[in-house]
C-alpha cells in the first residue's frame, strides 16, 4: 500500500475522482491512514464505494455536490456535507480554493510512448481542478481507457504513482420498470429528428433512449454517458450532423456503464471534456438544439423543481440540472423533467415544495409522469396548476386541485 503521508498530512484538503474513475486502491490507503496523518478534508462526487460509507474515519470531513450513490447513506449518518452549487459552478470553487485543492487523488490510463496519460473516462471536474492542485497521486490502471477531448498528463506530474490492472467501476444495472418504461415514452414523444440531447444515467434515462432508435441525426452533450449512447450510435440514430458546435461528436465530461462500453469508446465519436465546457453558459448558449432531460423528487403546482432532499434526507443534488434545463429553455429548444407520479404512495405533485427548489419553474417547459405531460410554455399560474394536476396519480387529484383553488 502507497504511503500517503509524505503528501497529506494535518488540515490537507484532497479531491478525488468520481464514479466508474474513482481510484479506490488510493482513496482506501488514505482512510487507512487518515488517524495517522491527522484531519483531513475531502471532496468527492458520485461514489459507489461501499468501503468509503462503511468506514469513514472521523479525521475526514467529506463533502461533495450532492448525495450520490453512496453518499446517501453517509448523508442520512450526518457524515457528508453538501455543496449545493450548480455544476458549473465546481471549476471556479476549486479556482478559489472554495473546495479542497491540496491533494488530488486520480485514477488515468498507463502512459503512452510520450509519457503522457488519460484522464479516461472521468474528465469531468477533474480536469478543471488539476489546473489548482499541486500535487498528484495518480492509480495507473491497465484498463483505463485512454480517451480525446482533454490534455494528457506527463507522468513526471504526478508525486507518487500506484499501478493497477483492475476492471473499471461499472454501472449498478437495473432494467427498467413498467412505471419508467410509461414516463420514457412521454418523453420520446418530445424528441425530435435533429435534436441535441442532455440527460443523465440510469435506468429511466436508458429507455429513453432505446425509444429514440427511428429518429434521425440527434446528437449529444451531456455530462455523463452510458451504454445507451453505444446502441443509438451502431444504429446510426446518433450522428450530431446538425449539432451547432461539435458537428458530429458526442461531448462529454465522464461515462458510466459497462465494461462494453469502455471497451468500445475508441471505436465512438466521443470526446471528454471538462466541466468548464461541459456545463458552462457560453457553451450551451450556442446549442440552439439542446433538449434537457432531467429528473425530479417533486414538482409543485406552479413548476418549481425539488431534484435534491426527501422528508429531510439529501438524495440528490443541484448538479447539473440548472445549467442544462436553463440553457434549453432560454437559448435551446425544450426543458424536460421527468418524475414517478408517486413515491411510497405520496404524490410528486405537490401544492407546496417539500424541500428546496433545484430548478424554477421559469426554466421548465414540460413536466412529464407516467400519467402524460404537462406543457407548460406560455402558461399563467392556474393554467400551470391544472395541467400538472392533470399529470398526477389519479388518487391526488382531487386534493391538488382543492388546494390550487384556496
Amino acid at each position: 500500500m502507497i504511503d500517503l503521508s509524505p503528501h497529506i498530512g494535518p488540515g490537507t484538503g484532497v479531491w478525488w475522482s468520481q464514479a466508474g474513475a474513482e481510484p479506490t486502491p488510493l482513496v482506501h490507503a488514505l482512510l487507512d491512514q487518515a488517524d495517522e496523518i491527522g484531519p483531513v478534508w475531502a471532496f468527492c462526487g458520485l461514489s459507489w464505494d461501499q468501503r468509503l460509507v462503511q468506514e469513514l474515519p472521523r479525521s475526514v470531513s467529506l463533502s461533495s455536490y450532492g448525495a450520490l450513490g453512496q453518499l446517501r447513506r453517509l448523508s442520512r449518518a450526518g457524515r457528508l456535507d453538501v455543496v449545493p452549487c450548480h455544476y458549473s459552478a465546481l471549476p471556479r470553487l476549486f479556482a478559489e480554493g472554495a473546495l479542497p485543492v491540496d491533494v488530488g487523488l486520480v485514477q488515468v490510463s498507463r502512459p503512452d510512448a510520450d509519457g503522457t496519460c488519460s484522464l479516461g473516462i472521468g474528465v469531468d471536474y477533474i480536469a478543471d481542478a488539476i489546473a489548482h492542485t499541486p500535487v498528484l497521486i495518480a492509480e495507473v490502471n491497465e484498463k483505463m481507457p485512454a480517451t480525446t477531448g482533454t490534455p494528457r498528463i506527463p507522468l513526471e506530474r504526478f508525486a507518487a504513482v500506484v499501478e493497477t490492472d483492475r476492471p473499471i467501476g461499472e454501472a449498478p444495472a437495473r432494467a427498467p420498470d413498467d412505471v419508467e418504461q410509461a414516463i420514457a415514452r412521454n418523453v420520446a414523444e418530445l424528441v425530435e429528428d435533429g435534436d441535441t440531447l442532455q440527460m443523465g444515467v440510469g435506468s429511466l434515462p436508458a429507455a429513453v433512449l432505446d425509444l429514440l432508435s427511428g429518429h434521425q441525426d440527434l446528437g449529444f452533450h451531456t455530462g455523463m454517458i452510458s451504454d445507451g449512447v453505444l446502441r443509438l450510435v451502431e444504429k446510426g440514430v446518433l450522428t450530431g450532423a446538425r449539432k451547432e458546435i461539435d458537428p458530429g461528436l458526442i461531448v462529454t465530461g465522464a461515462a458510466l456503464g459497462s465494461s462494453e462500453l469502455y471497451d468500445r469508446l475508441g471505436d465512438l465519436p466521443v470526446e471528454f471534456r471538462p466541466a468548464s465546457y461541459t456545463h458552462s453558459p457560453a457553451t450551451l448558449s450556442r446549442l440552439r438544439s439542446l433538449v434537457s432531460i432531467n429528473s425530479a423528487i417533486e414538482v409543485d403546482l406552479t413548476g418549481q423543481v425539488c431534484a435534491e432532499r426527501r422528508r429531510g434526507d439529501y438524495i440528490g443534488a443541484v448538479g447539473g440540472q440548472v445549467d442544462f434545463s436553463r440553457a434549453a429553455a432560454l437559448t435551446g429548444a425544450r426543458s424536460i423533467i421527468t418524475l414517478r407520479a408517486t413515491s411510497n404512495g405520496d404524490s410528486t405533485i405537490v401544492a407546496s415544495p417539500g424541500g428546496p427548489v433545484t430548478t424554477g419553474r421559469s426554466d421548465v417547459d414540460f413536466v412529464v409522469t407516467e400519467h402524460g405531460t404537462a406543457d407548460l410554455r406560455g402558461c399563467d399560474l392556474p393554467q400551470r396548476a391544472r395541467r400538472l394536476t392533470a399529470i398526477a396519480a389519479p388518487e391526488h387529484r382531487d386534493e391538488l386541485t382543492s388546494a390550487a383553488v384556496q
